[in-house]
Parts: structure tokens; sequence; C-alpha cells
């Protein structure tokens, strides 16, 4: 069986490319008690034995739509679940272990879909009992989902064990991870009494565990010897393990090794492999790489050799690079680079040479340094008259600190291409005579020699070069002297952006702009980024030459992209636009990027020196593609028959909508804002989830606060989000506290949307500068689904929902030329058939998800392995045989199965179906697959 499983995902994993494993505004503040049942961690299966047998009340749910609180309790026999009160006979309000047949966590049943209350209950905090040959359902909802998941947890273990149900409590010493504590504490232990000083136990914890505050460890030692009233300060070895256990078991990662290592407290290679393909999304994963992984990340050597990854090896795994949220392809270049210029955003600085604020702020050269390590390819010098015939670079409100020009470009020089091979854009604000503008021209040749990038454009050409074929090269962004005439110098616009805003503010502005001189030399430098100002879209489709650019001032282009939205995104497809702050922002505060970006504006400078939201969307989107500063645009934005406006408000034409699906589960060690006023250390944390993108897209969803804990807090929330436009969508975490005095921050972390890796994720929170935060993360599981695969479960059950129902249908609208509509008019019945077959084929998914008991975001791949563990007779044979029909893998059955084993095939079945017809209807086998991949 376990091979014709191997079998079968293998055949998914080719065939069926599941977008699940693809890749805090209206609510109000709610506060949450602890929601641990005890002050003692769950760190074992033995904790939620004892947490069982102790009791807790839970909800009963029932599908006529009530509710019945009850008080469950698990038996000392550990044979039986039993509950009060009850109308029944004692003996008849309990339920055998022996009985249970699965358990599942969430609302995954027909009583819960069914139930009209079910809208109200955390998905979370369900969890469903089947039990007898027929799959009858105890539906409960405990009081939070750290109390879900002992029982859960709880129950697999004893239903996987049953029959053996007490070795686990006569072994529980004898596990992999206390073997490998004693074997930790004898090495340690140099004189071999089995005890050591406190202050020797403290530092040998911390070495295994670094984030652990010495503080917390002292008292943990001073709790378990009170309880046992000792009064001295050395620490035995079973006091050592019972305070590392408590103290570095994360009950969430454990719940979770437990489960999907089949009710074990380790994982073998093969768990691993599953896990790693079912939920994490690892292609072509082989049992070698998962020993390589164990090798490298247990931290027992009898884990390493026997090949399995206990619960402190699983917790340095999941924290480690690999499992990071951030896609790692998207660490190098993975885009295409040889696009034209304007089609790619491009990482851009405004008033490079400051580091405060616009009026008064001094020039600092290490303003270059930093925007061009962090991968800016587009960096402003604004360069007036010094003296001696000298250059300089100064906030001309502020002339006691100036920067030299040779200083400035050589550090350029230096730094220019470290961060980034491709080509860096010099915007040069000139404001010199033409003596000075000549000792510049011949400084940046001296200094950038070949760099310099002053090939005449080709009138032969339509578009801008190609980042690839401009690697390594400096573009000067500059006015430039017309090429038809022999002049020396001549009189150009002046380039004082702040300057000439202030002049159009002023009542006396009467619609000139200031003019200035301007040599050959400099003119001769500027080649494919010609200064041009702005007219209007019209005069500039028909006028405007490709290596022109025009600047826009933040306000002029806030008030272009709202009345001409559509224009502007068509306008960018060919030319270079540059946005630059309002001149009101003396604070060197920050514009919104998204804005911009929505409209297809490839370079919008940005204040690098002032931290914030807008900034963190900035340096968060041009992570991606490498951090080399460019990032290809969506195609929609590119393509010259396309259509797009950046106000779109629904779905955008041509692009599939897709769900994401973000449960945020923990935080790990949240430090105290930086500019809290309270004393103390303690805080209480919430997470403020945003999307930013088109305006269809922008959202904003917040988690409960979690009272009083900074290091582990659990916030086992989920949300779900339709993005319209994937390209172009940027997600942010944000961590902050509910009972702060003076500062609310505590970190955030900014992802583009196509980054995101699924399943199991730690996000690696920044401060409020962007600095990295070591070991301060968030803890998540990230699912991304289409429209169908995701959303809520359905209301109705599953005989109506396949019933009558009204089909969303794309049509074909005539535009008005005969042949054209007479060529296009054959695609309408294709197209029909079409949306059937995906409407089918959602359907039969759906019906299998369901049956399966795993939740809309769940693959195909999860599917098959439900199906496998409920496919297996109670002597260990499989009750079915995989038959390959019409190039489908289909399930026959072996004998008389039950009938939830039946329905579950038939569900099964139906994908098959209509694989198969969508198979005969495209006729050749490579278009079949696309077509499948289309419907998942």
């Amino acid at each position: 069986m376990e091979l014709a499983l191997a079998k079968l995902i293998h055949y998914f994993q080719i065939v069926l490319q599941d977008p699940a494993n693809q890749k805090c505004g209206g609510r109000k503040k709610t506060v949450s008690f602890s929601s641990m049942p005890s002050e003692k961690k769950i760190s074992s299966a033995s904790d939620c034995i004892s947490f069982m047998q102790a009791g807790c009340e839970l909800k009963k749910v029932r599908p006529n739509s009530r509710i019945y609180n009850r008080f469950f309790t698990l038996d000392t026999d550990l044979q039986a679940l039993r509950w009060e009160p009850s109308k029944k006979d004692l003996e008849k309000a309990k339920l055998d272990i022996a009985a249970i047949k699965e358990i599942r966590l969430g609302k995954n049943t027909e009583t819960f879909r069914n139930n009209g209350l079910a809208e109200q209950i955390c998905e979370d905090s369900a969890f469903s009992i089947l039990h007898g040959e027929n799959y009858e359902s105890l539906d409960l909802v405990a009081n939070s989902a750290d109390v879900a998941n002992i029982w859960v947890s709880g129950l697999r273990y004893l239903v996987s064990r049953s029959k053996q149900p007490l070795d686990f409590m006569e072994g529980n010493q004898n596990t992999p991870r206390f073997m490998w504590l004693k074997t930790v504490f004898e090495a340690a232990d140099v004189d071999g009494n089995g005890i050591m000083l406190e202050d020797t136990s403290v530092e040998l914890i911390k070495q295994l565990n670094p984030t652990l505050k010495e503080s917390k460890i002292r008292l943990k030692f001073k709790e378990i010897q009170k309880s046992k009233e000792k009064l001295t300060t050395r620490v035995t070895e079973e006091e050592f393990c019972e305070a590392f256990c408590e103290l570095c078991t994360r009950p969430e990662v454990y719940f979770l090794l437990v489960q999907i290592s089949k009710n074990k407290e380790y994982l073998d290679a093969n768990d691993l492999m599953l896990f790693l393909e079912a939920e994490q999304g690892v292609t072509h994963i082989t049992e070698d790489m998962c020993l390589d992984i164990i090798r490298r990340y247990e931290l027992s050597e009898e884990g390493r050799q026997k090949g399995f990854l206990a619960i402190d090896g699983f917790t340095q795994y999941l924290l480690s690079p690999e499992c990071n949220i951030f896609d790692p392809e998207q660490n190098k270049v993975a885009q295409d680079m040889t696009q034209p210029l304007s089609h790619y955003y491009i990482n851009a600085s405004h008033n490079t040479y400051l580091i405060e604020d616009q009026y008064r702020g001094p020039a600092d050269i290490n303003g270059y340094v930093r925007a061009l390590k962090m991968g800016c390819r587009s960096i402003e010098l604004d360069v007036n008259d010094g003296s001696d015939n000298e250059p300089i670079l100064c906030n001309r409100n502020n002339t006691t600190t100036h920067l030299s020009f040779p200083s400035v470009i050589e550090v350029i020089n230096k730094f220019a291409f470290v961060a980034s091979e491709y080509p860096l854009i010099l915007c040069l604000g000139n404001h010199c005579s033409l003596p000075q503008q000549k000792v510049m021209v011949q400084q940046m040749k001296k200094v950038f020699g070949s760099k310099l990038y002053t090939e005449a454009p080709l009138l032969s050409e339509s578009y801008l070069p190609s980042p690839e074929k401009l690697k390594r090269m400096i573009i000067v962004k500059g006015k430039k002297l017309p090429s038809d005439t022999d002049v020396l110098e001549g009189e150009v616009t002046d380039e004082d952006e702040e300057a000439e805003m202030s002049r159009r503010m002023s009542v006396d502005y009467n619609g000139e702009q200031k003019q200035i001189l301007l040599c050959r030399e400099l003119s001769d430098l500027v080649s494919i980024c010609k200064s041009v100002q702005y007219r209007d879209f019209e005069l500039s489709m028909k006028s405007q030459n490709y290596w022109e650019i025009c600047s826009f001032s933040e306000t002029e282009a806030s008030r272009i992209a709202n009345e001409y939205p559509e224009d502007f995104v068509n306008y960018n497809k060919k030319f270079l636009s540059r946005i630059y702050p309002s001149a009101m922002r003396i604070d060197s505060s920050n514009l919104n990027p998204q804005d911009f970006w929505n409209c297809g504006c490839q370079i919008v400078a940005m204040n690098f020196q002032t931290p914030g939201p807008m900034m963190d969307l900035h340096t968060g989107w041009f992570l991606q593609n490498g951090g080399c500063g460019y990032v290809l645009r969506p195609s929609i934005m590119r393509d010259e028959v396309s259509y797009f406006s950046a106000n779109t408000k629904g779905i955008v034409p041509g692009v599939s909508p897709l769900v994401l699906h973000i449960k945020i589960i923990s935080g790990q060690n949240f430090p105290k804002p930086k500019g809290a006023c309270a004393k103390g250390d303690v805080i209480d944390p919430y997470v403020c989830i945003e999307i930013h993108g088109i305006p269809a897209d922008c959202s904003e969803q917040r988690t409960k606060t979690v009272q009083q804990n900074s290091d582990n807090p659990i916030f086992d929330e989920t949300f779900e989000f339709q993005v319209n436009l994937p390209e172009l969508a940027m997600i942010r975490f944000v961590v902050l506290d509910d009972d702060y005095i003076g500062d609310e921050f505590i970190g955030q972390y900014t992802i583009p949307f196509e980054c995101l890796q699924p399943g199991y994720r730690h996000v690696p929170l920044r401060s409020f500068v962007g600095d990295i935060m070591e070991h301060v993360t968030l803890f998540v599981h990230i699912a991304i689904t289409n429209r169908s695969g995701g959303g809520k479960p359905q209301k109705r059950s599953l005989s109506v929902r396949m019933g009558k129902k009204v089909r969303e249908c794309t049509m074909l609208r005539n535009v008005g030329l005969k042949t054209i509509d007479d060529i296009f008019k054959i695609a309408a019945h294709p197209l029909r058939e079409a949306v059937d077959m995906r409407e089918n084929m959602q359907n039969a998914i759906v019906s299998v998800k369901e049956l399966c008991g795993l939740p809309p975001i769940a693959s195909l791949k999860q599917c098959l392995l439900t199906l496998s563990s409920r496919l297996i007779t109670s002597d260990n044979t499989p009750s079915v045989s995989l038959v390959m029909k019409d190039s489908f893998p289909y399930l026959e059955p072996l004998g008389a199965i039950p009938d939830m084993q039946k329905k579950m095939l038939a569900a099964y079945d139906l994908v098959g179906n209509c694989y198969s017809l969508v198979s005969c209807l495209c006729g050749r086998k490579s278009y079949c697959r696309a077509s499948f991949m289309k419907l998942q």
C-alpha cells in the first residue's frame, strides 16, 4: 500500500500542481487571558493524558443546531472517554477508545457544515471524534485552540497505541529526548556525582537554547526545587531534564510533530518526506535529502545515527533559513532581465546625500554608501558651485556641511555594483556654472571611465535597452542640448525640483520655468535618460522619444493617477517615470510607493533616512529578484494589448484571483517597544496583517491580544484575503503592544506575495529601522488557493450544493468589426465547455476534501495521505488496489468495504472521470495536463 501511495503522490506531483503548494482594520481590540489550561507547558504525550484525565468543559455540537456544555474526562485506565451531565446511563455516556477511527481538527464534518451556529465557532478550537464502522462523529469545541490541540494529540496517541496504552507512562524516561539530555548532563557533570551547581546548569541550558533569559531559567529551577521542598541549590539530572523540557518545548511545535509523525514523539525520514511534500510544497524530495536534514538538525547522536528527528531538532529545523517564509529562489536574480528598462520597477533614492530633514539636514557621504548597499539603482546628486573651481554637493539651506564632488563620485564608483550588477542611474541636479560643469565632466570620466553609458539611442528602436544589456553601466539622467546643432553651450530648464515647486505655488508664478546654461560636454554624458517636462499624455504618446524621461512631483503624480489611471499605465509601458516626494515633506517623510507602482511608475524616489511603514514597503518589495534593485512589472502592465486601471476595485481582467490563508500561530522572544515608558518587560502583543496592492486588494486584520506574554504568545488565528493581482501585492506583518505607554511598535516584516512559501514558516521580524532582530520571529502557516478552493466551508449539505446552480462564465463581447467578431464567435462554445469542466472538477475536488475531513486549503497530496490511512484493514492490509485507466490512477475495492469508504472512493473516482473528460476534449496529453493544472 505504501508503494502505491508513493506512486499516487508522485503522479499528482507531476500532473496536479495544487495552488496550495505553490506558492487590522475593522476588528476591535480584545484581550485573551492565558490560553493554556495550566501553568505547566505541554511537552509530552503524558502531559496531554494527564490533562485529559483531570478533565475540562467542552461544547458538544449536534446536527440540530444545538450546542451543549459537557464535562469530558478520560478514564484512569485510558480505555474510555466519558462526559456529564447526560440523560443517558453513565455506562452509555462514554466512548471506548478502541472504537475511535479518526480524530479531526477543525470544522470538518457534516455536523459542523450543517450546523446553523457553525459560523460562530472558531475553526482552530473545533475537533471531531469519528467512531464505529459507519464513522459517526462526536463533534466538540474547546475554549481555546490549545485545549483542542491537547485533546486531539492525546486521543491520537491513545488510538495509535491502543494495544499497549500504558507503555508511554512506564517508558517516558527512556524517550530519545530524555536519553540525549542525560548524555548532555553527564558530560557536564565532571565529578560524576549526578548533581551540579545551579550556575553550571543555567549556563548549560543557555548553551542549548541561547534565546532563554538567565532569570527565567533560575526561576524555573526555584519552582522545581520548591515543589520538592528542597533547600539546596544544586541541580539533579532529573531536575535538569524537567527544567529543560518545560522551558524549551514550544507546545505548538510539539502538537505539529505529533500530528505529522503519526502520533510518535519523533519524525523518521518517511514522516519528514511526506511533511515536506504534502505540507511545505517541496518538490523532488528524496529520502537521502531528509536524512541529510536530520543529520544537520538533530541534536542527539543517537537520532543522527538512527535517522530520526526529535522535538528539539525539529524546532531547530523550523527556525532555520530552510523554513523561512521567504522563497530562497528569490535570493538570487530569478526574473527575466532582458525586457526594456521601462518594464521594471527600479529601487530609487531621493536626495541621497541627506541623512536628516530636507530643510536643515547636513550632507553626508554615508547616505550614498547606505543606499547603494541596499541595492538602490537610482541616486540623486544636486551639484553646486564650490570654492577653488571645485563642485560640491550640499543642502542649500545648510551650507555649513558640504561634500566635494570628487569624493562623492569616488564613493559611488566603489559601491556602485556591490549589491547589484545592474545599471545605476545618476539623477544629476546641475546648478553649476559652465566652468564647474566642465570640471564635473572631467572628474566623472576619470573616475567612472568605461562604465559611463554614452551611446546615442538608436532611432530604429522603440524601447530602452534591457538591464541585462546595461550591466555594470552608469547612466546619467539630466538635461541635454539639441543634437542637431553644434552649439557648445545653451539654455535648458533648471533641474531644481523643490525650487520649481515653490515657484509654482507662488502667487506670482506665470508658468515660465527658470533657465540655466548647459555646456556641450555635460550634455553629451546624457544618453538614454534625457530629462523632459511632462505636458499631457496625448502629446507624450505622439512626440516623446523612448529615451526621454519625465519627473513628476508626488502631488502632480497623485492627481494624474486619479484622473487618468489607464493613460498613466499605458504611458509607463514605453517611457520611464520618476516620482519624487512633495516639497512639503521637509521632515523627510515618505510617500506611499504602492500608489505609484499601481500606475506602473518605475522610479519612485524614497527618503532612505526615514524609517516607517512606507520605507518598509519599499525595502520589502525590493527584497525579491535577488535584491538587485530591478523588479519586473506584472505582464498586464507591460503588454501593449493589455488593459489595466490603477484604480481597479475588483477582479482584474485576464488575472485569476487567489485566496491567501494565513494562520498566525505564535510569536517568539518579542522585545519591549524601544520607546515605551512603562517599567518592566511585560507586554500584551497582538499581530496585524496588512495587504498592500491595488485598491481591491488592500485589507487589514488583527489577532486577539495575548496578555503578559513576550516569550511565546500563542495566537492560533486564521485569516483569509482575496488577492486579485498577486504580482503587485505585498503582505506586512506588524507586531504591536496593546498595553503601551509612548510606543507600541515591536517589529514588522514585509514580503511580496510572489515570494511567500507555503506551509509552516517562521517570519523574521525587523526593528523600526529595518534591522533583523535576532531570535524574534512569528510562527505562521501559509496556504494559497484559487477562489473555489478557499474560503469558508459551505453551509449546505453536499447533495444540495452540487445541485442546480448559476455558473459564472466569461463572456465574449462583440467589438463591432465583423471579421474579428466572426473569428471569435467559434470560441463561445468551447469556452462554455471549459467553464463547465472547471466547475465539475472543482466540485469533485471539494467533495474529496470534505469526505476526507480536510479543510478547503488542503492539497490533493494530503487527501491521498488521508485516504491511504483509511483504506488499510485491521490486519494492516490494503482494501483497494491501484489501477491505471485513461492515464489516471483509479482505486478499486478488493472486497466488501464500509459505506463511508464507498463514498470516499466514489468522490475520488469522480475526479478521475473529470480528468478523463478533459483528456478526451483536449486531445493532446500536454494540453490536457496544462488544462488540469489550470483547474487546480
